[in-house]
């Protein structure tokens, strides 16, 4: 007797297929939006770019504003990852040192991951009646960096009370989207990793200047 091959159950095939123009329909959105912005960016140009019809970008979206939270989304948790990278400091290094190695990974990722920083300050910066789902996706994600950036100035500046590093998590979150603009603006020709280890030193000096600053606050 024939041995047969157990077939693929077709749920789960439907499932795999489903992921797999789902991904695509990320990757259109996120190309379209880098190059037009959220006005720029319709389910027509998404379908054409993706290959898939529009009755498919509806099934996985309800509408553009949910597809472009979803590319929010979706390249946040990629630069997440890359922040995750584990950084190698060598040992006796100096602060400057071990600042600048996390400022060179914080580079790193915003070039492997741009697209939620760039939608997201577009959105950011527009005036709506109605506030966009994606925009509102991405201030939170956004909050949600801050406040980490925060905890971990309070643990690794001990000198700084919780407004010093809350005012320092502000400035480097300024200067770094100053950073990534400015590269937005110029182009590969400016090395964005190292102008971030520069920042580095800026980040120290503040810092300093905030700790000296501590004492005299109004505390309540």
């Amino acid at each position: 007797m024939r041995d047969v091959e157990p077939s693929t159950p077709e749920p789960r095939r439907r499932r795999a297929n489903g992921d797999e123009s789902r991904q695509k329909i990320l990757a259109a959105a996120t190309a379209i939006a880098g190059e037009r912005g959220y006005d720029g960016t319709s389910i027509a140009l998404v379908s054409e770019r993706s290959g898939l019809p529009a009755s498919s970008i509806y099934w996985h979206f309800k509408d553009k504003d949910a597809l472009l939270a979803a590319v929010i989304d979706r390249s946040w948790v990629e630069w997440v990852a890359g922040m995750s990278t584990p950084v190698q400091i060598e040992e006796g290094a100096s602060r400057l040192e071990i600042m600048r190695a996390l400022m060179r990974r914080t580079g790193r990722a915003l070039l492997e991951s741009p697209d939620f920083l760039r939608l997201g300050l577009m959105l950011t910066l527009e005036r709506r009646p109605d506030e966009p789902a994606a925009r509102t996706a991405f201030l939170h994600t956004r909050g949600e960096t801050f406040d980490q950036m925060v905890a971990s100035y309070a643990e690794h500046f001990a000198d700084l009370d919780e407004a010093g590093a809350r005012e320092l998590a502000t400035f480097t979150m300024a200067m770094a989207d100053g950073l990534f603009v400015a590269r937005e603006i110029r182009g590969d020709d400016m090395d964005l990793v190292q102008h971030f280890e520069t920042l580095a030193v800026a980040v120290l000096a503040v810092a300093d200047d905030l700790a000296a600053r501590t004492p005299s606050r109004t505390r309540v």
